[in-house]
């Protein structure tokens, strides 16, 4: 049986066809081609309740009746450069640490051997 849900971003509504059986993921695959957006980038949530939905359920399973209103978020471009960048340098600050921590128990077996051939 098909039903409508609203899709709303901004100020943009998308209709969309759909059936109670329909996966949430489903529903974001047709948004993507909509709105040139992956949908590991989209959020939907069903208002007024402000429930987010799980891709792996159904609408039927998450109550999305005919007309829903469900208000789209997106996650920003700079947020996961943020992290990405953040990662990043963790990694490199981490690599750097053992790097430092190698060359000093190098330093350190190298100064007790002299040491012990010292005596």
């Amino acid at each position: 049986m098909a039903m409508y849900i609203r899709v709303k971003r901004n100020k943009t509504t998308y209709f969309l066809q759909c059936d109670p059986t329909d996966k949430v993921l489903q529903i974001k695959e047709k948004l993507q081609t909509l709105i040139d957006q992956p949908v590991t980038d989209q959020r939907l949530i069903l208002m007024p309740v402000e429930k987010v939905l799980d891709d792996s359920k159904t609408l039927a399973d998450q109550q999305v009746e005919n007309d829903a209103v469900v208000a789209l978020t997106l996650r920003k471009v700079s947020e996961l450069l943020l992290i990405k960048e953040f990662v990043e340098f963790s990694l490199e600050e981490t690599l750097d640490e053992i790097e430092f921590l190698t060359i000093e128990a190098a330093s350190i077996v190298n100064f007790e051997s002299f040491v012990i051939a010292d005596f």
